[in-house]
Protein backbone atom coordinates (compact mmCIF):
# COMPACT_ATOMS: atom_id res chain seq x y z
CA UNK A 1 0.00 0.00 0.00
CA UNK A 2 1.66 3.42 -0.96
CA UNK A 3 0.21 6.46 1.13
CA UNK A 4 0.23 10.08 -0.62
CA UNK A 5 1.53 11.12 2.40
CA UNK A 6 4.18 9.14 4.02
CA UNK A 7 3.40 8.04 7.83
CA UNK A 8 5.54 9.12 10.45
CA UNK A 9 6.80 6.34 12.66
CA UNK A 10 8.55 8.76 14.82
CA UNK A 11 5.15 8.98 17.18
CA UNK A 12 4.32 7.51 19.89
CA UNK A 13 1.33 5.48 20.96
CA UNK A 14 -1.11 8.17 22.29
CA UNK A 15 -3.16 5.71 23.98
CA UNK A 16 -1.08 5.15 26.32
CA UNK A 17 0.31 6.98 29.07
CA UNK A 18 3.34 7.35 30.78
CA UNK A 19 2.97 4.40 33.12
CA UNK A 20 2.53 2.23 29.93
CA UNK A 21 -1.31 2.42 31.26
CA UNK A 22 -4.68 2.64 28.30
CA UNK A 23 -5.19 6.41 28.13
CA UNK A 24 -8.07 8.23 26.28
CA UNK A 25 -6.24 10.50 24.40
CA UNK A 26 -7.10 14.57 25.02
CA UNK A 27 -8.56 16.38 22.69
CA UNK A 28 -9.49 19.43 24.23
CA UNK A 29 -6.74 22.09 22.75
CA UNK A 30 -7.40 20.46 19.25
CA UNK A 31 -9.17 22.49 16.69
CA UNK A 32 -12.35 21.60 15.54
CA UNK A 33 -12.03 21.14 11.84
CA UNK A 34 -13.86 18.96 8.76
CA UNK A 35 -12.94 15.28 9.34
CA UNK A 36 -13.66 12.42 6.78
CA UNK A 37 -12.71 9.06 6.42
CA UNK A 38 -13.39 6.26 3.73
CA UNK A 39 -12.60 2.73 4.19
CA UNK A 40 -13.52 -0.79 2.16
CA UNK A 41 -13.78 -4.31 3.36
CA UNK A 42 -14.92 -7.28 0.89
CA UNK A 43 -16.82 -10.79 1.67
CA UNK A 44 -15.77 -13.09 -1.30
CA UNK A 45 -19.14 -16.28 -1.73
CA UNK A 46 -19.96 -19.32 -3.97
CA UNK A 47 -21.55 -18.78 -7.14
CA UNK A 48 -24.79 -19.43 -5.30
CA UNK A 49 -24.77 -17.21 -2.67
CA UNK A 50 -23.36 -14.33 -5.37
CA UNK A 51 -26.34 -14.94 -7.79
CA UNK A 52 -29.00 -14.38 -5.06
CA UNK A 53 -27.78 -11.99 -3.12
CA UNK A 54 -27.18 -9.58 -6.94
CA UNK A 55 -30.40 -10.66 -7.93
CA UNK A 56 -32.40 -9.84 -4.92
CA UNK A 57 -33.65 -13.52 -4.80
CA UNK A 58 -32.30 -14.23 -1.30
CA UNK A 59 -35.14 -15.84 1.02
CA UNK A 60 -34.35 -13.09 3.72
CA UNK A 61 -35.05 -10.47 1.79
CA UNK A 62 -33.16 -7.56 0.66
CA UNK A 63 -29.39 -8.12 2.78
CA UNK A 64 -28.00 -4.94 1.08
CA UNK A 65 -30.33 -2.73 2.95
CA UNK A 66 -30.10 -4.67 6.50
CA UNK A 67 -26.37 -4.25 5.82
CA UNK A 68 -26.43 -0.54 4.82
CA UNK A 69 -28.68 0.22 8.36
CA UNK A 70 -26.34 -2.35 10.10
CA UNK A 71 -22.79 -0.13 8.90
CA UNK A 72 -24.71 3.02 9.77
CA UNK A 73 -25.42 2.14 13.50
CA UNK A 74 -21.65 0.41 14.09
CA UNK A 75 -20.77 3.90 13.21
CA UNK A 76 -22.65 5.71 15.26
CA UNK A 77 -21.50 3.31 18.39
CA UNK A 78 -18.27 2.75 17.28
CA UNK A 79 -16.92 4.43 20.84
CA UNK A 80 -19.54 1.94 22.67
CA UNK A 81 -17.31 -1.09 20.83
CA UNK A 82 -13.91 0.23 20.49
CA UNK A 83 -12.97 1.49 24.64
CA UNK A 84 -10.97 4.30 23.74
CA UNK A 85 -12.86 5.77 21.02
CA UNK A 86 -14.10 9.25 21.67
CA UNK A 87 -18.11 9.24 21.21
CA UNK A 88 -18.61 11.43 18.05
CA UNK A 89 -20.98 13.42 16.36
CA UNK A 90 -20.87 12.49 12.52
CA UNK A 91 -22.63 14.14 10.40
CA UNK A 92 -22.44 11.56 8.05
CA UNK A 93 -22.46 7.80 7.38
CA UNK A 94 -22.77 6.13 4.17
CA UNK A 95 -22.50 2.79 3.27
CA UNK A 96 -22.15 1.51 -0.02
CA UNK A 97 -21.85 -2.09 -2.21
CA UNK A 98 -20.18 -3.25 -5.24
CA UNK A 99 -20.76 -6.09 -6.94
CA UNK A 100 -17.54 -8.12 -8.09
CA UNK A 101 -18.60 -10.65 -10.48
CA UNK A 102 -15.36 -12.05 -11.39
CA UNK A 103 -14.70 -12.93 -8.15
CA UNK A 104 -17.91 -13.31 -6.43
CA UNK A 105 -17.02 -10.84 -3.87
CA UNK A 106 -18.55 -7.76 -2.78
CA UNK A 107 -16.76 -4.64 -1.97
CA UNK A 108 -18.70 -2.78 0.94
CA UNK A 109 -17.18 0.93 0.94
CA UNK A 110 -17.81 3.92 4.32
CA UNK A 111 -17.87 7.35 4.33
CA UNK A 112 -17.85 9.06 7.54
CA UNK A 113 -17.51 12.78 7.84
CA UNK A 114 -18.32 14.99 10.92
CA UNK A 115 -16.52 18.95 12.09
CA UNK A 116 -14.64 17.91 15.32
CA UNK A 117 -11.66 17.43 17.29
CA UNK A 118 -10.79 13.96 16.58
CA UNK A 119 -10.78 11.89 13.17
CA UNK A 120 -13.52 9.49 11.92
CA UNK A 121 -11.51 6.49 10.52
CA UNK A 122 -12.21 4.17 13.57
CA UNK A 123 -15.74 4.87 12.00
CA UNK A 124 -15.43 4.23 9.24
CA UNK A 125 -13.50 0.58 9.47
CA UNK A 126 -16.65 -0.48 11.73
CA UNK A 127 -18.97 0.69 9.45
CA UNK A 128 -17.80 -1.84 7.01
CA UNK A 129 -16.82 -4.38 9.06
CA UNK A 130 -20.29 -4.71 10.74
CA UNK A 131 -22.14 -4.31 7.18
CA UNK A 132 -19.56 -7.46 6.25
CA UNK A 133 -20.49 -9.65 9.46
CA UNK A 134 -24.19 -8.48 8.37
CA UNK A 135 -24.11 -9.96 5.05
CA UNK A 136 -22.31 -13.19 6.63
CA UNK A 137 -24.96 -13.13 8.95
CA UNK A 138 -28.09 -13.30 6.30
CA UNK A 139 -26.01 -15.80 4.26
CA UNK A 140 -23.66 -18.18 6.14
CA UNK A 141 -27.15 -20.61 6.30
CA UNK A 142 -26.89 -21.13 2.21
CA UNK A 143 -22.75 -20.25 2.21
CA UNK A 144 -21.04 -20.83 5.23
CA UNK A 145 -17.60 -20.62 3.95
CA UNK A 146 -17.59 -17.16 3.20
CA UNK A 147 -14.59 -15.12 3.47
CA UNK A 148 -14.40 -11.52 4.96
CA UNK A 149 -11.17 -9.83 4.22
CA UNK A 150 -8.66 -6.53 3.35
CA UNK A 151 -10.55 -4.13 5.36
CA UNK A 152 -8.68 -1.20 5.62
CA UNK A 153 -8.97 2.76 5.34
CA UNK A 154 -8.72 4.23 2.04
CA UNK A 155 -8.76 8.11 2.91
CA UNK A 156 -9.11 10.46 5.24
CA UNK A 157 -8.98 14.36 5.35
CA UNK A 158 -8.86 17.12 7.80
CA UNK A 159 -6.82 17.36 11.30
CA UNK A 160 -2.92 17.66 12.52
CA UNK A 161 -1.88 15.16 10.33
CA UNK A 162 -3.19 15.95 7.27
CA UNK A 163 -5.03 14.34 4.10
CA UNK A 164 -3.66 11.42 3.04
CA UNK A 165 -5.02 8.40 0.57
CA UNK A 166 -4.00 4.31 0.22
Amino acid sequence: MSLTKEADNTQELTHLNAKGEANMVDVTEKAVTSRTARAEGFISMSDKTFSMIASGEHAKGDVFAVARIAGIQAAKKCSDLIPLCHPLMLSKVQVDFELIHETKQVRVISLCKLTGQTGVEMEALTAVSVATLTLFDMCKAVDPLMVISNIRVLEKQGGKSGDWVA
